[in-house]
């Protein structure tokens, strides 16, 4: 299991429906943003299987890793009003930082802590 953070609108992840980034806001942002792509379909293979996504507003970033390597794919995925990534190193909170700067939304995560 991992620890999410989230870019929401809310005080408190947990009512971003409340306050909710639509779906369309979210769609027009990711078109003007050159370094995200939607990517409605993601798979996984794990030990146990195959894991498969379907959701219109997921959107994918090929960040660059700490230190400059490779390229690496990063999920942002719409959810009931905020956008989730999961365990994210610095680089990611930091581009999470100018998404929801661009929304003017905030980035909270799983147990409310602030990140700016």
């Amino acid at each position: 299991m991992g620890y999410d953070l989230h870019i929401t609108r809310a005080d408190d992840w947990c009512e971003s429906e409340e306050n909710a980034i639509t779906l369309d806001e979210w769609l027009s942002y990711v078109a003007t943003d050159q370094e995200l792509h939607l990517q409605t379909h993601a798979e996984v293979q794990t030990p146990t299987g195959t894991l498969s996504c379907d959701n219109e507003g997921l959107a994918i970033w090929s960040g660059t890793q700490t230190g400059g390597a490779d390229p690496e794919n990063i999920w942002f995925d719409y959810r009931r009003g905020r956008i989730v990534v999961t365990n994210p190193e610095e680089h990611v909170i930091a581009k999470m930082i100018r998404v929801a700067d661009q929304l003017k939304a905030k980035v909270i995560g799983d147990e409310g802590e602030q990140y700016s």
